[in-house]
């Protein structure tokens, strides 16, 4: 005679049946997913790769090279207000150069290291060019040469403000013609961060410049500058 089961028990039994049956298929769906967990983590870090090396060309290269040289003169000059009797304003415009420069240095240093091309230091000097064999330093435009730094460094107080303001303005204006050459430059500044990079500079130089022709014009005529 068959065995019976109570209605109860044969709802269990074909329940255990169904979960039997369903684990292989479970287990391949959780396999299935782990895989694609993987693919998926495979592909963002493909495209974080790939967004490190969207095109950039050597005019971007030497605009960020050139540009570090250009940052840590103009932060050395900066450097001299407090020992050189600065005015409180010229002093306040040198910090704010200062922090700023310092960290559009760490900007560009980070964007030739992720594209694995040579980091410069950040050196006041200028960018060392090898001409028929001899390595030579090349100024960035708007750069101070030798002398021009002397002469800063030897001034206090007012003629140090006058040579502060002159020379920065001539620095400023050579970082904005650096902008403009990158610009005009065929292919250059596709990668997002140079572009976006070379237009902040562009921006804040100019205002800066405006700013400094100001202060510089209140000094000129005795007038105390905000």
């Amino acid at each position: 005679m068959p065995l019976s089961l109570s209605r109860p028990a044969a709802v269990l039994l074909a329940s255990v049946t169904a979960l039997a049956s369903a684990a292989p298929v479970l287990a391949q769906s959780a396999t299935q997913t782990v895989a694609r967990s993987q693919s998926d983590l495979a592909a963002v870090a493909k495209a974080r790769e790939d967004s490190a090396r969207r095109p950039y060309t050597a005019a971007d290269v030497h605009f960020m090279s050139g540009m570090i040289g250009h940052h840590s003169q103009a932060i050395v000059m900066a450097g001299w207000a407090p020992s050189h009797g600065a005015s409180p304003s010229v002093h306040t415009l040198s910090d704010r150069i200062i922090n700023a420069q310092r960290d559009e240095i760490a900007t560009m240093q980070q964007w030739l290291r992720d594209r694995q091309q040579p980091v410069p230091e950040a050196s006041a000097k200028g960018m060392k060019m090898v001409m028929d064999g001899v390595e030579h330093e090349m100024l960035m435009p708007g750069m101070l040469t030798e002398a021009q730094m002397k002469q800063l460094d030897a001034a206090r107080g007012k003629e140090f403000d006058r040579l502060f303001l002159t020379f920065m303005i001539q620095h400023h204006k050579g970082a904005v013609q650096m902008v403009k050459e990158l610009f005009d430059s065929y292919g250059a500044a596709q990668d997002d961060l140079v572009f976006k990079f070379a237009s902040d500079v562009n921006v804040d130089q100019t205002t800066e410049i405006a700013r400094m022709e100001k202060m510089l014009v209140a000094l000129t005529f005795g007038i105390e500058s905000q």
